[in-house]
């Protein structure tokens, strides 16, 4: 995910030349106070007075440094780059200090996110004299540093607003408007949904999440949901070149958590749901949902306007909460009809083709604020649409409902821009491994990216509606990830569906046999009865294809649109939806 560069004019630039040409005061305010600030560093006392003022004539020359571009990778650097230097939560401080060395070679200056006098500091000093003395040495090899080095703990607060002032500056060009989805399940579906409807509605659309980062039909695969800022703010710059309108993002709670989509002009903000996830990063499930709500506060994304929120989920109130303290309008969407959300679907008829849904809209241009214990659905307040939907599954119908929600919020005219929504609704298609149903002439077998307990749940639910046979779920879970999931995810199986297939996912670097009895952990006689074990996944689905009957339904759970499998840090290519099909030809089934 980089920005391409051929039509930038590459001039060098300075941050006084930056905070001149910004135009977000708060930037402009940020870049003074840093410089002001740190213009006085406490340099330890045996250092001489003339070594002092040379340490402070380089910091305080800073924001006159000709530079040519921002860096956060050493390993990117090039001659007269500013070179930034974050925290990491897996790497030693020795590495950090490394990485500042290498870079001190190259880079017009360093901008850095820790103290680099304890980076520098690197052995532990008992008695406060020696660590005076060590403290000393440190600071003399900060000195003789070829290039000043610039202590910024808040970095974080204004990364992204300076990189984006930086590329304005070298080319101006208008940005899309921005959706952000955030939430355990859904994000991929509705921000692709946003971007779909959008452009069927006459807008250009982008996206950037799990699926792939780019214009609709033309996606390049990202290695993280949410990249880094600069890698960020460089995509919504490449964006705003491509002429997009919209870019419809998903917004992770470990990029919200670590501030990646700082300066991101985010308008409208949606929250689909929480559930078991990421606890190997989150201490818990209330840090996780702390990261999430990130997501409604205008202390961090100024420019939003409106939140969509899923009434349903438990942890809404949170979400909600935060939305109200930043006085933005709060639209709420619910499966339940009996729920006084802005967006109900009042009525789900569902089919193995879709779903028809009865949407119940009470939408005005004011706060549109409603309270979870509130049970009266106003229906003489209220306009209600036919929906027919392309997209599998129950909770597709919540996706669907969000989707429409931030439409709308893009527009002026509610009531004729929902008109104009439901009429293109048809055309959408599902995100790729999403509820995705591979072609056969007997059976029904489906690919979905569910790798959490409550993803697996809501979809085997799903089906179970529509299967006149047993249900087959084949699933594992990835390795080096938290693993109080594996055993819940068994359960999840197991309450879901009539037979289970447990297998391998992303091993990673662990056994995946020592994964795979993690979640045995705790299975009954009768459960195991139900439950085949085969490591190897590609054996997994071809056993599955096999003994699938002709009215079985079979979802292939875990990886969705990944297109291959990480064992012991090799990424091999391995596409479900490509390994079902060779399997559904090989059993003559297609």
């Amino acid at each position: 995910m980089t920005v391409s560069t051929s039509s930038l004019n590459r001039t060098t630039v300075t941050l006084q030349q930056l905070a001149e040409s910004s135009n977000k005061h708060s930037l402009q305010q940020t870049l003074t106070a840093m410089i002001t600030a740190s213009a006085q560093p406490p340099l330890a006392q045996a250092l001489s007075t003339q070594t002092r003022r040379n340490q402070q004539d380089s910091i305080a020359a800073i924001p006159s440094i000709p530079f040519h571009q921002f860096c956060l990778d050493s390993r990117q650097l090039k001659k007269n780059d500013v070179f930034v230097l974050l925290k990491s939560q897996t790497l030693h401080s020795q590495k950090s200090r490394d990485y500042l060395i290498q870079a001190a070679n190259s880079a017009a200056f360093i901008l850095s996110e820790i103290d680099p006098i304890a980076l520098l500091t690197t052995a532990d000093m008992n008695t406060s004299s020696l660590a005076d003395n060590l403290q000393s040495v440190a600071q003399q090899q900060l000195i003789a540093l070829p290039c000043p080095v610039l202590y910024v703990p808040n970095i974080r607060d204004f990364l992204g607003d300076l990189i984006q002032a930086y590329l304005q500056y070298q080319q101006p060009v208008i940005l899309p408007a921005i959706v952000a989805v955030t939430g355990t399940n859904g994000k991929t579906t509705i921000s692709q949904l946003v971007a779909q409807l959008a452009q069927l509605m006459g807008m250009s659309s982008a996206v950037m999440g799990t699926a792939g980062n780019g214009k609709l039909g033309a996606l390049v695969q990202a290695s993280h949901t949410t990249g880094d800022a600069l890698a960020v703010q460089q995509f919504l710059y490449q964006m705003g070149q491509e002429n997009a309108d919209l870019l419809a993002l998903e917004a992770s709670s470990h990029g919200l958590d670590q501030q990646r989509l700082q300066g991101m002009p985010a308008s409208v903000a949606i929250y689909t749901n929480l559930s078991r996830d990421h606890l190997d990063y989150h201490a818990d499930m209330a840090e996780y949902a702390a990261a999430k709500a990130k997501l409604f506060d205008k202390t961090h994304f100024p420019e939003l306007t409106h939140a969509i929120i899923n009434l349903d989920d438990e942890h809404a109130q949170i979400m909600l909460d935060m939305a109200h303290a930043s006085a933005l309008t709060v639209w709420t969407y619910s499966l339940n009809p009996t729920k006084n959300a802005t967006f109900v679907a009042a009525t789900i008829n569902p089919s193995l083709q879709g779903v028809e849904i009865a949407v119940r809209y009470h939408v005005s241009n004011n706060t549109g604020d409603v309270h979870l214990d509130s049970t009266d659905s106003n229906q003489d307040q209220t306009n209600t649409i036919t929906v027919v939907s392309p997209l599998l599954g129950r909770f597709n119908v919540a996706n669907l409902l969000a989707a429409i929600a931030a439409t709308v919020a893009l527009g002026s005219d509610i009531d004729h821009d929902i008109k104009r929504i439901a009429a293109v609704v048809p055309q959408l298609q599902g995100a790729v491994g999403r509820m995705q149903r591979v072609p056969s002439n007997e059976g029904c077998f489906i690919v979905d990216y569910a790798h959490t307990p409550d993803a697996l749940q809501q979809v085997l639910a799903s089906l179970k509606t529509h299967c006149d046979g047993q249900l087959w779920a084949v699933f594992g879970c990835g390795g080096d990830r938290d693993a109080g999931k594996r055993p819940l995810m068994a359960q999840a199986g197991l309450a879901g569906a009539d037979q289970i297939i447990l297998t391998a996912d992303n091993p990673r670097t662990e056994d995946p046999n020592m994964i795979l009895q993690d979640m045995q952990a705790g299975m009954s006689a009768e459960q195991y009865q139900r439950t085949h074990i085969e490591p190897a996944r590609q054996k997994a689905i071809e056993y599955a294809v096999r003994q699938a009957a002709v009215d079985d339904i079979v979802v292939i759970a875990g990886k969705g649109h990944e297109t291959y499998q990480e064992i012991n840090n090799v990424r091999y290519d391995f596409d479900d939806s490509v390994v079902l099909q060779n399997a559904l030809q090989q059993a003559g089934r297609v």
